[in-house]
């Protein structure tokens, strides 16, 4: 009878085990989902609807968006183009989206994350420092080369700079179809500026870590001297 009992229980525990597995919630594809009174209920979908499958076609699922690099004439020398669902058809939910990042000289991505996806950053042309700084503030940077590929994890802010003489372009790919985009504030800046100068020490010339510098002073209003 008792080792019966026991059997029933552990049963019962395995069976509550997988349920609660089964019925977790996915991940939001958009960043708030309030509900709605009853009175105004209406039907809001986490993603986008689906074609009926009857009348999918082949350029649902290609893009032609990425093949010509974005437009660098700007303050931070940099272009980034991403490709989600809302874009491309073909990717709703199938959990993916694709961006290309194009650098001038100098150019910078500045610090920002992503609260839905991972990035893999692959660099086709040029030289690229990229970077990333965890919940400890620990910095992890590596200088990239063509075919080189650099891991930003989930949530993470991040960051880009031309490290070579030419122009750079990479491409990331997305484990989201919205991966969405965190800027960071001047305001945030101003407690590492000093932190974010020093990781470039060692890995680029002079005139690019001046250069970063001196955008950093732009984005904190601070007057540090080097």
């Amino acid at each position: 009878m008792s080792s019966s009992f026991s059997c029933c229980i552990a049963f019962l525990s395995v069976i509550c085990f997988c349920t609660k597995i089964c019925s977790a919630d996915s991940d939001n594809l958009q960043d708030t989902c309030p509900t709605s009174p009853s009175a105004k209920q209406t039907i809001f979908i986490n993603g986008f609807p689906c074609k009926n499958p009857n009348d999918n076609t082949a350029p649902d699922f290609k893009t032609s968006n990425l093949t010509k690099a974005g437009n660098t004439d700007n303050f931070f020398g940099s272009s980034v183009n991403i490709v989600t669902a809302a874009e491309l058809a073909g990717l709703n939910t199938l959990g993916l989206s694709i961006a290309r990042t194009d650098l001038r000289v100098d150019g910078l991505v500045t610090l920002h994350s992503h609260p839905r996806a991972s990035e893999l950053f692959f660099v086709s042309k040029g030289t690229v420092l990229a970077g990333f700084f965890d919940t400890q503030s620990r910095a992890f940077q590596k200088i990239l080369r063509e075919g080189d590929v650099f891991v930003f994890p989930r949530g993470l802010l991040h960051f880009s700079l031309n490290a070579g003489y030419d122009f750079a372009t990479a491409f990331s790919v997305f484990n989201s179809q919205n991966p969405g985009v965190v800027g960071i504030s001047g305001a945030m800046f101003k407690t590492d500026l000093d932190m974010i100068y020093k990781i470039t020490k060692g890995f680029l010339s002079d005139h690019i870590k001046m250069s970063l510098f001196l955008v950093l002073q732009v984005l904190t209003g601070s007057n540090s001297e080097t």
